[in-house]
C-alpha cells in the first residue's frame, strides 16, 4: 500500500490544544464490528462493554523529556533543544536534537530551563556520544539513575506533541493533563492518549460493571511523533520502545479471553505491546524487551477485541493500525463523520470505540 491511501484533510479546527474537562466528557465515536457508526460520551463506556469483558491499560508516566540547552565547541555556544527518545543505560539517553546540523560527536551540552531566551544552566551537563539518522543523537549524561531522572524532572519541559506546542507553550496544566490518572512506571516522552479520559469515579463504575482492569508498560518514544517518509509503507521502519507484561497480567487475560470476555486496549501502545506478547494461538505470554511491531492492513490480530483511541494524524503509522484493526474504507468513512460533527482531533482530542472487522 503508499502512503497517500491513508491521508485525508483536517481543517486546523479540529486540533485540541487542552483537554475536555472533567476528562470523560469527551465525546466518543463507536464503530462497531459491521461498521456502523454511534456517537457518544466516554463516561457511557460502562454501559458499552459488558460483565467478564477486560480493559488493559498502558501504566507508563510521562517524564519532563524535552530539554533545553547551549552547546558548547571551543568556546563557541549554540542554543538546542532535545527530546529524549529511549534510555540505553543509567547515564545514556537516545535523543532527537536540533539544530541536528551543528552538532559533533564530543560536543559538551548544558541543559537547563529556558525563560525569555534565558538558559538557567548547571547540573544537567553531556557528551554527545554518537550521532545517527534523522537527528537521533546519543547523549551521555554527568549524572545516572536517580540523580538524573530527578534533574531531568527538575529542568525538563513536558514533551508536548509538535501540532501543540507550535501553537502555544506548555505549561504547568499540561503537567497534569498530560497524564493519566493512573499512571506510575516512568519512562515514556509521549502520553498513551487514550488512557487521558478515565477518571477514578469512571474506573470505579466500570469495575461495577464487571469488567476488569489490567495494567502493561509501554514506554512511549519520541519516534511516535515522526512521519512517514516512504510513499510505500512496507519500506517503513519503526522505532523500537520498551515493553513489559507480567506472568499474572498475561494469566489474567488468558482466563477472560477462556471466559468468553473481550479484550479491549486502551490506546495503540496497549494494542501493539498486547499483539507482540501474544502467540500465534492466541495465548498472552509473559513479554520483557523491546517491540518494534508495524501493523497495517492485512496484519492478522490474535489478542485485541477492541480498541479504544484517539483520532489520529493523516499518513500516520497511528492512522494505519486502525484502519488494519477496522478496515481502511470504514476509518475513512468514521473520520470523515469525526471531522463533520466537530471531534476533537490527537493527543487532547476525543476518542474512538473500535471493534475489530467481521
Amino acid at each position: 500500500m503508499e502512503l497517500a491511501d491513508f491521508d485525508f484533510d483536517l481543517p486546523q479546527d479540529r486540533i485540541a490544544l487542552r483537554p475536555a474537562a472533567p476528562r470523560d466528557t469527551a465525546r466518543l465515536l463507536v464503530v462497531d464490528g459491521a461498521g456502523a457508526l454511534c456517537d457518544r460520551a466516554v463516561a457511557d463506556l460502562p454501559d458499552l462493554l459488558t460483565a467478564g469483558d477486560a480493559l488493559v491499560f498502558n501504566d507508563t508516566r510521562v517524564i519532563a523529556a524535552r530539554l533545553f540547552g547551549l552547546r558548547d565547541r571551543d568556546g563557541q555556544t549554540c542554543a538546542v533543544e532535545a527530546t529524549l527518545h529511549r534510555r540505553l543505560t543509567p547515564s545514556r539517553w537516545t535523543a532527537f536534537m536540533r539544530p541536528g546540523k551543528r552538532l559533533e560527536v564530543g560536543d559538551r551540552i548544558a541543559f537547563g530551563e529556558r525563560d525569555d531566551r534565558a538558559c538557567l544552566l548547571g547540573g544537567l551537563d553531556a557528551t554527545l556520544a554518537a550521532k545517527g539518522e534523522d537527528g537521533e543523537v546519543t547523549l551521555a549524561f554527568d549524572l545516572a539513575g536517580p540523580d538524573l531522572d530527578l534533574a531531568i524532572a527538575d529542568r525538563g519541559a513536558m514533551p508536548l506533541p509538535p501540532y501543540i506546542a507550535s501553537r502555544r507553550a506548555e505549561d504547568e496544566r499540561d503537567r497534569v493533563d498530560y497524564q493519566t490518572v493512573y499512571a506510575c512506571q516512568a519512562g515514556s516522552v509521549a502520553a498513551p492518549t487514550a488512557g487521558l479520559h478515565f477518571t477514578p469515579a469512571l474506573m470505579g463504575k466500570l469495575a461495577e460493571r464487571g469488567v476488569s482492569a489490567h495494567f502493561v508498560t509501554l514506554h512511549v518514544g519520541a519516534g511516535t511523533f515522526l512521519p512517514v517518509k516512504s510513499e510505500r509503507i512496507a519500506d517503513h521502519r519503526m522505532h523500537a520502545e520498551h515493553g513489559e507484561v507480567s506472568a499474572p497480567v498475561a494469566d489474567a487475560l488468558n482466563r477472560v479471553r477462556a471466559a468468553g470476555g473481550r479484550l479491549v486496549c486502551v490506546g495503540t501502545t496497549c494494542l501493539r505491546l498486547l499483539e507482540s506478547a501474544t502467540d500465534s494461538d492466541g495465548r498472552v505470554g509473559i513479554f520483557a524487551g523491546e517491540t518494534a511491531i508495524f501493523i497495517t492492513p492485512g496484519y492478522r490480530f490474535l489478542a485485541a477485541d477492541g480498541l479504544m483511541t484517539n483520532f489520529h494524524l493523516p499518513r500516520s503509522t497511528l492512522f494505519m493500525l486502525t484502519a488494519a484493526f477496522s478496515g481502511l474504507a470504514r476509518m475513512r468513512r468514521a473520520y470523515a463523520h469525526a471531522i463533520a460533527a466537530g471531534y476533537r482531533f490527537y493527543s487532547y482530542g476525543d476518542a474512538s470505540l473500535l471493534w475489530r472487522a467481521a
